[in-house]
C-alpha cells in the first residue's frame, strides 16, 4: 500500500488534487487517478496535479529546474493543458514555498508557461497560441446535431456558439462528435453571448463529463466568439461558467487566462492494492 501527502483545491470549482513528487518516485497508473478522484470512494476531483522537478521528466526540455505539472484527467489519462489546473498548480506551489510569489514558470506537455499573482490576489496564466480550424465540425446532443468550431489550446476543443441560452441544455445527455477529426476525444463548449465582450459557457470535458468550469475551454471560446464577432482572435472577454468568473486576453498570438484559485484542504491518502 502507498501513502501520500496531498492538497485538494479548485479554481472556478473546477477541483483538483494536488501531490509533490519533486524526484518523480510515485508515478501514478490511470487506476490510481481514477481512484484519488472518484468522490465515493477516493478523494474526488475532477482531475490530479502531480509536482515534478523538470529534470525527472523524460519529454521535458526545457529548464530542468521548473516545476512540471504532471496533469491526469478524472479517468487516469494524460492531458497536454489545463488553464485552471496552472492557475491552482501556482497557489499550491507558492503555498508550500516551492516557488516565489510575483512570477512562476511551469513545465507543461503543452509547452512552457508563466503565472503571476496579481494584486487583487487572483493568477493570470499565459496559455500559448490558440489555432482555430477553417473547417468546422459537428457534435451532437440530445439528437440535435450542431455546427461546431475546432480549436486547440494545447489540447483540442470543440466550440458551438448558440443564439440561446446555455443554461437549458441537458449536459447529462452522451456528447457525441466526429471522431475521424478527433480521434483521441475532444472537449466540447457550448457558448452563448451575454453581453458585450462576455460569454455564458458550459462544457463536457473528455474524460470527466460536464465540469464546472475548464480553462482552456474558457480561452478556446473565447478565441472563436472574437473571431464570429469582430473577424480575428483578439480582444478582451469576460466568460461566465457556472463556477464563477474567468477573464481572456487574446494578443499578439498569446492568450492570458486570470481567475480565482484556492487550496482548501491539506490531508494524507493511501492507495489500495
Amino acid at each position: 500500500m502507498r501513502s501520500f501527502s496531498f492538497a485538494k483545491g479548485q479554481a472556478t470549482l473546477n477541483d483538483f488534487v494536488l501531490i509533490t513528487d519533486r524526484h518523480n518516485t510515485m508515478p501514478l497508473s490511470e487506476a490510481d487517478v481514477a481512484w484519488i478522484c472518484d468522490r465515493r470512494a477516493g478523494i474526488g476531483a475532477d482531475g490530479v496535479l502531480r509536482a515534478v522537478k523538470g529534470e525527472f521528466i523524460r519529454e521535458w526540455r526545457g529548464d530542468p529546474d521548473w516545476w512540471f505539472m504532471d496533469y491526469r484527467n478524472a479517468d487516469g489519462s494524460v492531458a497536454d493543458a489545463c488553464g485552471n489546473g496552472l492557475r491552482l498548480f501556482v497557489r499550491y506551489l507558492i503555498q508550500e514555498d516551492l516557488a516565489p510569489r510575483n512570477e512562476v514558470f511551469v513545465g507543461t506537455r503543452a509547452g512552457a508557461r508563466t503565472v503571476w499573482e496579481l494584486f487583487d490576489g487572483r493568477l493570470r496564466a499565459t496559455m500559448g497560441p490558440v489555432s482555430i480550424d477553417e473547417e468546422p465540425t459537428w457534435v451532437a446532443l440530445g439528437g440535435h446535431r450542431y455546427e461546431a468550431h475546432g480549436a486547440d489550446v494545447g489540447n483540442p476543443h470543440a466550440v458551438v456558439l448558440l443564439d440561446a441560452p446555455v443554461d437549458a441544455l441537458d449536459l447529462r445527455a452522451p456528447v457525441t462528435f466526429d471522431r475521424e477529426r478527433f480521434p483521441a476525444g475532444v472537449n466540447v463548449e457550448f457558448a452563448a453571448r451575454a453581453g458585450e465582450h462576455r460569454l455564458r459557457l458550459r462544457v463536457v470535458e473528455r474524460g470527466v463529463g460536464e465540469t464546472r468550469s475548464c480553462g482552456t475551454g474558457v480561452v478556446a471560446a473565447a478565441a472563436v466568439a472574437a473571431q464570429a464577432w469582430t473577424g480575428e482572435p483578439v480582444g478582451d472577454l469576460g466568460v461566465d461558467v457556472p463556477g464563477g468568473r474567468l477573464d481572456v486576453r487574446l494578443r499578439d498570438g498569446q492568450s492570458y487566462l486570470t481567475g480565482p484559485a484556492v487550496v482548501v484542504a491539506r490531508g494524507e491518502a493511501t492507495l489500495p492494492d
